[in-house]
């Protein structure tokens, strides 16, 4: 830039030596100059900033998306850790299910073995198993006896709690 500076001086020079019109142009070429690189700098400082602020705008991005994915993988996970207890729990209970349905299956089938001999039983049979619970001579007995008999015949005493196999839940 130096050199048009210089090329311009020595052409305005070459006016006949007239100084004062050409050191006005050299002035105002020079302070054009100035100028426009002043703009230039101004401008270039900007476009910095403007480049600055974008990677700045990209960085806090990237930290929201690692947040963001960081939290849909805990909850994924919690998910995961949820759905496999449900389906144990499922297992449990289908095999409970089944177990239930079998047993039920076989109650029906005495209930309906009871119904059908019903009539060769005497009236003193309590429990619905062929014995005379009131036959055994105690005194007090008997009553002990009933207060153990549900409504349905069977000896409340003889229930035991339901419980899945450890074989049936994988």
């Amino acid at each position: 830039m130096a050199s048009s500076s210089s090329t311009y001086r020595s052409s305005s020079s070459s006016d006949g030596g007239n100084n004062n019109p050409s050191s006005d142009s050299v002035v105002t070429v020079d302070e054009r100059k100035r100028k426009r690189m002043l703009s230039n700098r101004e401008s270039a400082r900007r476009s910095r900033m403007r480049k600055q602020k974008h990677v700045d705008d990209l960085t806090a991005q990237i930290n929201q998306l690692s947040n963001d994915n960081r939290q849909i993988l805990n909850s994924l996970t919690v998910t995961s850790q949820l759905y496999m207890k449900i389906q144990a729990e499922n297992s449990v209970l289908t095999a409970q299910m089944s177990e239930l349905s079998t047993r039920l299956q076989s109650l029906n089938e005495i209930v309906d073995l009871v119904q059908s001999n019903g009539a060769g039983f005497g009236v003193d049979q309590i429990d619905g198993c062929g014995f005379d619970d009131r036959t055994v001579g105690i005194d007090g007995y008997y009553d002990d006896m009933m207060s153990g008999v549900n409504h349905w015949g069977g000896s409340v005493y003889s229930n035991q709690p339901i419980m899945a196999n450890d074989i049936n839940m994988y």
